[in-house]
Parts: structure tokens; C-alpha cells; sequence
């Protein structure tokens, strides 16, 4: 199993919200609302990049838009590898998640 950074998991996970609005405006969005940090454009790009190469992801470009003046978006989609790699982590979080005794602020000495 090849383990996700946690920014591939933020990504992917608002790709698979954003379904067929997923570009990467739309997507940087939801990861800074998600994370509460702004997210820089280059940070996303080479993000998306990587998961690409990874083939967690694919992407085409959508039709031109009249409120872009005719410019396309490049959009992007999970592929079952990116599926299987959210999954696959998704379990093992829960696994280790599962194993730990109650987790409390009050407990940890100063």
C-alpha cells in the first residue's frame, strides 16, 4: 500500500466532493475552507501535478465558457487508483484511530 501525504488526501477528498466542478480554483477553495490555511495556487498546481503522475487523478479540459471569455477549465476527476488510495487510508487511519485509549487535553501533563 503507497500511504497519501495528508495534502494528496485533502485534494483528492475535495475532488471527490466537488464531482464534475472540480477545478482547481474550485478546489484550492474547498481545501482552504477544509484547512482553515490559504492555500497558494503553486502549492495546488504542483499538488495536482503529483497526482497525476501518480494516476490518482486524470484531467481534461472542459468546453469553452462564455463568463470565462471562451477559455476552457481544466477539470479533474479520481481515477480507481485515487479511489483505492482514499480507501486504503481511510482504513488505516480508522485502524489506528481504534487502537488508541481515550485521547483527552486534561490527561497530558504539563
Amino acid at each position: 500500500m503507497k500511504l497519501l501525504s495528508r495534502p494528496e488526501e485533502l485534494f483528492l477528498l475535495a475532488i471527490w466532493k466537488l464531482q464534475d466542478n472540480a477545478y482547481a480554483v474550485t478546489i484550492r477553495d474547498q481545501v482552504n475552507r477544509i484547512t482553515g490555511k490559504t492555500w497558494s495556487f503553486g502549492a495546488t498546481f504542483v499538488t495536482l501535478d503529483r497526482l497525476v503522475q501518480k494516476r490518482y487523478l486524470t484531467s481534461y479540459l472542459s468546453a469553452p465558457t462564455q463568463k470565462r471569455g471562451g477559455r476552457s477549465k481544466r477539470m479533474y476527476q479520481l481515477t480507481r487508483e485515487g479511489v483505492k488510495a482514499l480507501l486504503d487510508i481511510k482504513k488505516l487511519q480508522e485502524s489506528m484511530w481504534n487502537d488508541i485509549p481515550r485521547l483527552s487535553l486534561s490527561e497530558v501533563k504539563k
